[in-house]
């Protein structure tokens, strides 16, 4: 089972038209839908901006990692040895 997670705008008629990925397009598929608005216009915005990303290094330089992520945690001391 593979989740899709997609943020759709309605068409003016108030249906949604979901993409599919191109293998999916010539087989049955089962949907289970949980809708909610999306919230906030900065939230739809910044998700309409997402729309322009594709293919590998889109994200280069948007995700980082705290320098301490591998470190020990404080709560955790009394279980490693």
């Amino acid at each position: 089972m593979n989740i899709l997670t997609a943020i759709i705008e309605p068409d003016a008629d108030g249906t949604l038209h979901l993409p599919l990925p191109a293998s999916w397009r010539h087989q049955a598929i089962r949907v289970k839908a949980e809708m909610e608005p999306v919230g906030t216009s900065s939230e739809h915005t910044r998700a309409g901006s997402l729309k322009n990303l594709h293919g590998f290094g889109c994200l280069k330089g948007k995700i980082w990692m705290a320098p301490d992520f591998d470190e020990p945690l404080e709560d955790f001391k009394d279980y490693t040895a």
